[in-house]
């Protein structure tokens, strides 16, 4: 599960970009106790949703012709030009060129070779989030692709990811982690699309910690939000539900299990 204690290749930041940045804070304001918090005036908008004081994801409204609402990860990268070139290397697409935010860092959006954006920010003054891997804040990802086996060797070259394959009942699950750094940094998952009959694109999913999945679930309906998958339990892992905000944003909630001594 993910920290703060950030390292290269790991996610270290996400925002949504929504139709109704108000709503957006309402809704995330009751379901996960987060307040939303402007960035300032030069920041175009831009704020974030702070968890008991501390940044926990950030957000800002789109216009509807950059698309439709959505969560971006953002990936930690020493060098946001060199990032960007071994994208391009890679055969993925550029959607926004490395650029400086106000001193605190370099950031850029990118997209891998099946159209999958996500983001890359290279640490200034700001390193990252504020709180990760605690109830209320980002713990895992997961990447949904056509292709593992093509998404896996692009963030290999790109972030230098490295996956591993994990059995459960019915199956394997491809975990990810920066190289080198073992099953202890594992922050996140590549799945088949196929296993999201409910998407035919593919996408990020960040999935926020809670401390009651069926609570949450029921919340996040009561609040407008829509349920992509009931709460299940994943065995050795924990019990997970995949959910949408009222505008689309899609997001997903977890009650992981203890983890083995």
């Amino acid at each position: 599960m993910l920290t703060t204690r950030f390292v290269d290749g790991a996610p270290n930041w996400i925002d949504v970009g929504t139709s109704d940045i108000g709503g957006a804070s309402s809704f995330y304001g009751a379901l996960f106790g987060w307040r939303f918090r402007s960035a300032g005036p030069e920041a175009g908008g831009y704020g974030f949703f702070q968890l008991d004081g501390r940044t926990a994801a950030g957000g800002m409204r789109i216009p509807p012709e950059q698309g439709p609402p959505s969560w971006t990860v953002y990936f930690r990268s020493p060098d946001a030009e060199a990032t960007l070139r071994a994208c391009e290397q890679a055969h993925g697409g550029v959607r926004m060129r490395p650029m400086d935010v106000m001193g605190k860092g370099r950031m850029a959006i990118l997209a891998d070779q099946a159209g999958v954006p996500f983001g890359i920010w290279q640490p200034g003054s700001l390193a990252g989030l504020e709180v990760a891997g605690e109830t209320g804040s980002l713990c895992w990802v997961e990447l949904y692709t056509p292709d593992v086996a093509a998404a896996a060797a692009y963030y290999r070259a790109v972030l230098g990811l490295e996956t591993s394959a994990v059995s459960f009942p019915g199956g394997t699950y491809t975990c990810m982690n920066p190289a080198g750094r073992g099953e202890d940094a594992m922050f996140g998952g590549v799945v088949p699309l196929a296993d999201d009959p409910s998407e035919t694109e593919p996408y990020w999913l960040p999935y926020i910690a809670v401390a009651d999945v069926d609570a949450a679930v029921s919340r996040a309906q009561e609040l407008g939000g829509t349920v992509r998958l009931p709460a299940t339990d994943i065995p050795d892992v924990g019990r997970v539900a995949r959910l949408a905000d009222p505008c689309g944003a899609r997001f997903a909630v977890i009650r992981p299990l203890p983890r083995q001594a």
